[in-house]
């Protein structure tokens, strides 16, 4: 910025200066003569302009500036060089700010005379006053004087002769009058104030010599910025000014997650009102005029116990400072609520501060414009809204266009999420800008007085060596509630005084208890609300509080009283959205402390109500479909709660009674009548309280409850030596723990029954992990081996040999194919979980490898070490992807979540860190254990984290916010390893004490299970006279079942690899299987059909061919060729003359079985063709793709109907009259009447499913395409057949079901 002065000898000169370092200076503000007569930058540089008319401006301007002590002043037309685009440029955008910070603004009006002629007045005989010119000034027609007029703080106007005319305050009426412009902004209110409308009305029929200025000369006034372009017309310049402002309330509105103002006004007004009398002491406090006065005082830490009266106390130093500050003087401010999810943040404190800063000072919102821009409301709100909100927030404090700021928290200690992070930013910002003063205010917490002893030039003002001013601050309180309280009940004298000094006598300098007496003396009911309330463990509803709080169930349609009721509590209760919350975490907080008339029989006693009246809603309300959807499995994203809701008022009792039951007295558990209501509703309504939980988006929580119910801690005692690793099997049924005792053992996860000990190693064994079909046992020891067990039997399969030192960590592949080693020499191994071949090795890390684990979709893992880093590598290449430093010391665990979009790592350093698994960024810390951490594991649902410690401790944190949720305690030594169940409703921990503990067990029933396959289950069947099951697995085994009873008949052996698939002839008289063993063929056998008759067999072997076979010798008769692609699907026709057959190059064949000759090819499929059949008359085929079925004519090979099935099917055949197609996933309604023409087939976009069906998704049973039965993850088959009413599924884990449903379920 350049400024104009005059030296000692009067000799004007120009001088710039950087804008960190600009002098105290005036400025000028006029009206252009013509272009020739103003003196111009050139003139400066050259010595002329003296001559000009306008060097006049000049020197006015000059001489007023140093009669009001100024040595430096600005004018337009000579301290720009208008020659130099860019800096025109850049002038224009300043010029708002440039007057803004001006120390004077001189108008200097030259067509307003303050002296006329004598000979002037003689003529008119009419008295001359300046204020007719003032009005019809040109100054206020032109367009740039618009905001030289508001945005100085102070505007002096000038006549020609130089004559002070008055300021724009004392002008403020005639000004007004001349512009319209409110008072209130003449009065230097932030413009931010008014609306977008009103200051585009100031702007009027101002003018301006080039058009585009017309809107320029406002950007100013909106507190934006746009670059002039002459070019572009005043249209486009209006376009560009009304974008820029748009941006900027978009900005502004997506920072407001809640404003301040309105938050302080309504904890005011919860409390009873702001008595002055009760907070001005503060402002005599040495400390605080100290803080107020010291420049080098900028942090002031208020701290006090709960209801001493600190928010209020913050609430009127606000209000004080308000009042004595100037108007442009930033002051934000922050009440946090722990009760309150809006403001109970770290985040939500820098973005309340930001919004109340940017609100009065736009101008700052240029710092969040940067990122906000591009990313938009997200910025604030995705998983890095803490990284960008402090950035952002220092760059505003740093921003020089600040001027001295206030900034106020209050209730530090009720920030539930990342409070450490708000305190370092706290310490560091304070420290960093002298121009920013804060205070914040807590409780007496040394975590918070640690961290804040990081801050320099801070102050402590502690309310309780204050206690005299507190007391008497109290007292003024306690008079005015005995006032209030006098007033209401008509109090006598005599009542009224010994009211006041009981209160005086007993309110030990606490508002708090002032308020609880007052508000609850002789109000029973309003004790109850306030005890329910407090026990809690969420905000409830007015409804839910009705059906909580016996006294208040008479007025559960008087739902006003009840608000009324509730108001009675003002002081600790208050209602949002007709929810109850606490005003602050202290009011809670001090009840449980000191409010022993709330809780006179204990905390126990109000839970035991709230459990007894929970139940007894619950069962008034709970019935079948509540919501009246009319059909299972409806996407509860979908449901929308009906008018009146029939949840309304149990939604709360539906997932917490059983909370309120554990937290009951002991002996009220145990008690027979407990005991029996619990059953009794178990018995009648444990199936609507599913759909209830279920309506309520809780079924997570309702599993933890029922774990609850039936929790105990079982000890599994056996290890002779320390614990060293611990697993749940994938199924949850067994745990497998090794120890220093160079064993593992299996034990059954239940009942804690010892099955299997696994003896072979010859060093301890350090990590023990599940195959994911539950089958295997990989363990590592420090003999430098890996070894690989079957778990049923706990029989050693393979020894795995290659690593040079101690193997530290073990882990399976998701897909049970491989298997990672960690180990002392550096490295990590990958092997095939199969054979034991060793397939890579891993090599990168600088010291040990403590640490592996598999992603959850096998295509990374992840390796932590004690060279304090954590790799990311890419599974299926062994290629290096990241690394992941941030630990302060050696990495012990790391664990993937189970969406594979999360990395936890543990430390010796006590941390867990979160990270993300693509990006590898660092996203959270975890905080709390006191000694090093040894294990971390996430939750089968991703949401939990536990972590193990030397501490003796298990930590349970919330993945998201990274929240400590739960302690476990109960070991006596260190934890060595933890892992959650895969339905993530148990953890099992182990440790040095030699033992392993399970917290929260469960059992769990669903539906019949046939087990005794060892592997994943490939292919079942019914036979045809429906009396028998076949099965065929990986394990190379067929079995037959009994198809009534479940019953394991036979296992038929002799296949010396996988077995793919099973078929029983039509008489059911043979089974033929096919195997990955290549009997007969050079390759594996993919598929075999019986002929009707049964005299022929059809098989595939993994090719293009198909093969025909005499069933009774053997003999070869014919070989199909013709396809391009795989043969998926053979069938022969009912007469047993024709077979089709089906391909991956999406057609189907006809043949002659006879000849082996190829008659028709069926084109019309748009992907891999996956089965066939024949109808029983034999005039039509059926074809299966992985979307759609196709009917089709099998003389003429014309494609018949089309219909829209959503999935791959693998079976199907159609009924004995041709009406329905039975598959494997149900039988499907087909048109029996479709006339052979290609142009005109049916196609059917939803098929009906008739009787006993699959979904498509293979989550459901259903009854005539309605949902009836939902099968849990574990049981959707992999393979999968039906029979009347009864379906079969095999699933990957090796198990196969049997579903035989009542007629009653269809018609229910």
């Amino acid at each position: 910025m350049r400024l104009l002065n005059y030296d000692a000898h009067s000799e004007l000169g120009i001088v710039s200066f950087d804008d960190s370092a600009i002098p105290p200076y005036a400025i000028l503000s006029h009206t252009w003569g013509a272009d020739a007569e103003e003196v111009t930058f050139a003139d400066l540089v050259t010595g002329d302009g003296k001559a000009k008319r306008g060097y006049e401006k000049i020197r006015f301007c000059g001489q007023q500036a140093r009669q009001d002590g100024l040595q430096y002043f600005w004018v337009d037309t000579c301290c720009i060089d208008k020659t130099d685009k860019a800096e025109l440029s850049h002038a224009i955008r300043s010029m708002f700010r440039w007057y803004q910070n001006a120390t004077k603004c001189y108008v200097y009006l030259a067509d307003v005379l303050t002296r006329k002629r004598k000979l002037d007045d003689m003529l008119t005989e009419v008295p001359h006053t300046w204020e007719t010119a003032f009005r019809a000034s040109r100054w206020f027609t032109r367009g740039w004087t618009l905001q030289e007029l508001l945005a100085p703080r102070t505007v002096e106007f000038f006549s020609w002769e130089w004559e002070r005319l008055g300021d724009k305050r004392s002008l403020k009426l005639l000004i007004h009058k001349i512009t319209g412009i409110s008072h209130k902004a003449l009065d230097g209110a932030p413009l931010s104030q008014f609306s977008v409308d009103e200051r585009l009305r100031w702007k009027g029929d101002r003018e301006t010599k080039r058009e585009e200025d017309a809107w320029y000369s406002l950007s100013g006034i909106f507190d934006i910025e746009i670059a002039p372009a002459y070019s572009e017309g005043a249209a486009n310049a209006f376009r560009r000014l009304m974008d820029e402002i748009h941006k900027l309330e978009r900005c502004i509105q997506d920072i407001r997650h809640t404003d301040p103002h309105d938050d302080k006004k309504r904890i005011e007004e919860t409390k009873g009102g702001l008595l002055a009398d009760s907070y001005r002491w503060v402002l005599d406090n040495p400390t605080f005029q100290q803080w107020q006065q010291d420049q080098h005082s900028r942090l002031l830490w208020v701290k006090g116990d709960p209801g001493k009266g600190k928010t209020m106390l913050l609430c009127g130093i606000i209000d004080e400072l308000h009042s004595s500050l100037p108007k442009t003087t930033p002051l934000a401010y922050f009440f946090c609520q722990a009760t309150d999810s809006r403001i109970n943040s770290a985040t939500a404190v820098l973005r309340g501060l930001l919004y109340m800063l940017v609100a009065q000072q736009p101008l700052l919102v240029s710092h969040v414009r940067k990122k906000h821009d591009q990313a938009g409301k997200a910025l604030f709100e995705d998983a890095n809204a803490w990284v960008a909100l402090t950035e952002i927030f220092e760059d505003v404090l740093q921003d020089p266009r600040l001027s001295t700021t206030y900034l106020i928290i209050d209730a530090l200690d009720e920030c539930v999420t990342n409070l450490p992070k708000l305190l370092h930013v706290v310490a560091k910002q304070s420290c960093a800008s002298s121009r920013v003063k804060w205070i914040v205010s807590s409780r007496n917490w040394p975590s918070i007085e640690e961290q804040l002893e990081r801050a320099g030039n801070k102050l402590r003002l502690s309310l309780e060596l204050n206690a005299k001013s507190v007391a008497t601050a109290v007292n003024i309180f306690i008079k005015q509630k005995v006032d209030q309280l006098a007033q209401e009940k008509q109090y006598k004298a005599e009542t009224r005084h010994a009211v006041l000094q009981h209160l005086m006598l007993n309110a030990d300098d606490t508002f708090l208890w002032v308020a609880l007496v007052s508000e609850s003396d002789g109000a029973e009911i309003c004790q109850q609300v306030l005890a329910s309330t407090a026990v809690c463990y969420r905000p409830v509803t007015v409804a839910e509080l009705v059906a909580l709080v016996e006294p208040l169930e008479d007025l559960v349609n008087d739902l006003e009283s009840v608000r009324e009721i509730i108001s009675l509590c003002g002081s600790f209760l208050t209602l949002r959205e007709d929810t109850v919350y606490f005003v602050h975490q202290s009011a809670k907080d001090f009840l449980f402390a000191k409010g022993y008339k709330i809780f006179p029989d204990g905390t126990e006693a109000a839970h035991r109500v709230i459990f007894s009246r929970s139940l007894a809603v619950l069962s008034r309300t709970l019935h079948r479909d509540m919501y009246s959807l009319k059909a299972l499995g409806f996407p509860i994203d979908d449901v929308k709660p009906p008018n009146p809701d029939p949840l309304a008022a149990s939604r709360y009792s539906c997932v917490y009674w059983i909370d309120h039951l554990c937290e009951a007295k002991p002996d009220s558990v145990s008690n027979l009548q407990v005991i029996g209501a619990v059953d009794k509703f178990m018995r009648n309504k444990y199936l609507y309280w599913l759909e209830g939980l279920s309506l309520c988006k809780s079924i997570g929580e309702g599993i933890v409850s029922i774990e609850k119910l039936c929790a105990s801690v079982q000890t599994l005692e056996g290890h002779s030596s320390g614990v060293t690793s611990v697993a749940f099997s994938h199924n949850s049924t067994r745990i497998a723990s090794s120890s220093q005792d160079k064993i593992v053992k299996i034990w059954d996860a239940s009942s804690g029954e010892h099955l299997h000990t696994l003896e072979g190693h010859s060093n301890w064994v350090s990590s023990v992990a599940f195959s994911h079909n539950s089958t295997r046992i990989v363990s590592g020891s420090w003999d430098k081996t890996v070894k690989i067990w079957d778990v049923s039997s706990g029989e050693h399969l393979h020894t795995l040999e290659g690593h040079n030192n101690y193997i530290t960590s073990v882990a399976f592949s998701h897909d049970s194919t491989r298997i990672a080693s960690a180990s002392h020499d550096n490295t990590v191994k990958i092997w095939d979980a199969n054979s034991g071949e060793h397939l890579h090795t891993l090599k990168g890390h600088s010291s040990t490898v403590i640490s592996v684990a598999f992603s959850h979709n096998s295509t990374q893992i992840a390796s932590g070490s004690y060279d304090n880093t954590v790799k990311i590598w890419d599974a299926s290449r062994s290629k290096h992807l990241h690394t992941l430093k941030g630990h302060g010391s050696k990495v012990s665990s790391v664990a993937f979540s189970h969406n594979s979009t999360r990395i936890a790592s543990a430390s010796w350093d006590k941390t867990v860190n979160i990270w993300d698994a693509s990006s590898g960024e660092h996203l959270h810390t975890l905080e709390g254990h006191s000694s090093e951490v040894s294990s971390v594991a996430f939750s089968h649902d991703s949401t939990r984290i536990a972590s193990a410690s030397g501490d003796m401790t298990i930590r349970i944190w919330d993945t998201s916010s990274g929240e400590h949720l739960h302690t476990l305690e109960g070991h006596s030594s260190e934890v060595s390893s933890v892992a959650f169940s895969h339905n993530s409703i148990r953890i099992a921990s182990a440790s040095y004490d030699n033992t392993v503990k399970i917290w929260d067990t469960s059992s769990g029933e669903h539906l019949h299970a046939l087990e005794g396959h060892s592997s994943w289950v490939s292919s079942v069947a019914f036979s045809y006279d429906l009396t028998r099951i076949t099965s065929a697995s990986q394990d190379e085994t067929v079995k037959i079942w009994d198809a009534s009873s479940g019953e394991h008949l036979h296992t038929l052996k002799g296949h010396s690899s996988w077995v793919s698939l099973v078929a029983f002839s039509y008489d059911s008289t043979r089974i033929a299987s096919a195997s990955g063993d290549n009997t007969g063929y050079s390759n594996f056998v993919s598929l075999v059909a019986f002929s009707h008759d049964s005299t022929q067999i059809a098989s595939v072997s993994g090719n293009t061919t198909i093969r025909i076979w005499d069933t009774s010798t053997g003999e070869h008769l014919h070989t199909l060729e013709g396809h391009s692609s795989k043969v998926s699907s053979v069938a022969f026709s009912h007469n047993s003359t024709r077979i089709a057959s089906a391909s991956w190059d999406k057609t189907v064949k006809i043949w002659d079985a006879n000849r082996g000759e190829h008659l028709h090819t069926l084109e019309g499929h748009s992907s891999y063709v996956t089965s066939v059949a024949f109808s029983h008359d034999s005039t039509r085929i059926a074809s299966a793709d992985d979307h759609t079925v196709k009917i089709w004519d099998a003389s003429s090979g014309d494609h018949l109907q089309t219909l829209q099935v959503g999935r791959s099917l693998f079976n199907i055949a159609f009924d004995h009259i041709g009406f329905y197609l039975h598959t494997e996933v149900g039988v499907i309604a087909i048109s029996n009447s479709a006339t052979p023409n290609r142009t005109t087939a049916i196609t059917d976009p939803q098929p009906q499913y008739e009787y006993i069906a699959l979904s498509s998704d293979s989550t459901w049973i259903t009854y005539n395409s309605k949902n009836i039965l939902w099968l849990p993850s574990e049981y959707r088959p992999s393979a999968s057949a039906m029979s009347g009413k009864m379906i079969v599924g095999g699933t990957g884990s090796g198990k196969v079901w049997i579903c035989d449903l009542n007629h009653d379920v269809f018609h229910s």
